[in-house]
């Protein structure tokens, strides 16, 4: 596994390296904010209610779990929708996963094809998320699972810049954003030909 730098603190990463349930919910947030931000909130809330633990935040009181993901600075720009995502997303840990978040990937060795599917059931992971969290897990975090890459799509594709995937540092990190960048302009273009 690499020395992950999502969230570009190093107290931050560690808890990603260390906690699969970090890096999903990390992975979950990953919207409409900084990929940074989103992938800090873990430990955010590590630091708020003492533990990153799946039963922990499945059973948290959803207006006081909501209250302390607005906290400043706040877990999200939309602390109330995605506390609730949070939450939606540890009870299924603990329901379907025992509580092992890392068993989304590893219970019963699945391949990469199971492994997008059961990824595109948690709550906030559609097909995009899923592909670029599985292509996270295969690059960065020893997935070691037949046929990763195909199921990441071109998000599975060595030496791209295209996602959270394949952020290794602040200089990858640039080259990511650009080619999001590029990616949005070029969206805007066909819908303005349209």
């Amino acid at each position: 596994m690499a020395n992950l730098q999502l969230a570009q603190d190093p107290a931050a990463d560690a808890l990603l390296e260390s906690n699969p349930l970090a890096l999903l919910i990390g992975m979950l947030l990953d919207q409409q904010i900084p990929m940074e931000v989103a992938f800090a909130g873990p430990k955010k809330i590590a630091d708020r209610i003492g533990e990153l633990d799946a039963r922990v935040i499945a059973e948290y009181d959803p207006e006081k779990f909501a209250a302390l993901c607005a906290e400043t600075p706040a877990v999200h720009r939309f602390p109330g929708s995605m506390s609730k995502r949070i939450q939606d997303l540890a009870r299924i840990i603990v329901d379907e996963y025992d509580g092992g978040a890392a068993a989304v990937w590893t219970e019963g060795n699945p391949d990469g094809r199971e492994l997008l599917l059961r990824l595109k059931r948690l709550p906030g992971f559609g097909d995009q998320k899923a592909r670029i969290f599985l292509a996270l897990l295969g690059k960065q975090y020893g997935l070691t699972a037949p046929g990763w890459r195909a199921a990441a799509g071109d998000y599975g594709k060595a030496g791209t810049h295209m996602s959270v995937a394949d952020v290794l540092d602040a200089e990858s990190l640039g080259q990511v954003r650009s080619y999001k960048k590029k990616m949005k302009a070029q969206a805007k273009d066909a819908k303005a030909k349209a």
